[in-house]
């Protein structure tokens, strides 16, 4: 990372390990405030938060590797996860993951190259009677077919055109 991006990511989370009063109890809150303000969580940024915190890298990234939530890489701007639990996938959500995929020309975990949509599967989203059902971002879709998988990506794609 060039020295001045260094500065910059450093003075977005300055404030935000000060709000938590630089306390190492408060990691995974800052943590969390961290990825909301700069997206993601890359070792640069998390040796800052060691460094503020008096800690190890290694235990600041023990935590980010633990929780699913944290990522260390950045994501698209929509993030489409597919349930893949038993109900779902009982009821095609091979198929779909397989139509995302072809879609989007990424594969499960990875962001397409205009940085618009992440794809992910996940167990379970609860909404089983649903089944299969995909989300994007806080947008709940199911009893999906993959044919309709293509129309529900394109009203996400045309909704940053018309903005």
């Amino acid at each position: 990372m060039e020295k001045g991006c260094q500065v910059q990511i450093k003075n977005q989370v300055l404030p935000i390990i000060e709000k938590n009063g630089y306390d190492r109890a408060m990691l995974i809150q800052i943590l969390h405030d961290t990825q909301e303000k700069i997206g993601y969580l890359p070792q640069d940024v998390q040796q800052i938060i060691a460094d503020e915190l008096h800690m190890p890298l290694a235990e600041v990234y023990s935590v980010v590797s633990f929780y699913a939530r944290f990522t260390t890489v950045p994501r698209g701007k929509h993030c489409i996860s597919l349930c893949m639990g038993t109900a779902c996938y009982v009821k095609g959500a091979e198929q779909l993951l397989e139509r995302l995929e072809r879609l989007l020309g990424i594969s499960s975990g990875q962001t397409t190259n205009d940085g618009q949509f992440t794809l992910e599967s996940c167990r379970c989203v609860g909404a089983c009677g649903l089944a299969p059902v995909m989300s994007v971002d806080e947008h709940v879709f199911g009893n999906l077919k993959p044919d309709m998988v293509d129309g529900i990506i394109a009203q996400f794609s045309t909704e940053e055109q018309t903005l």
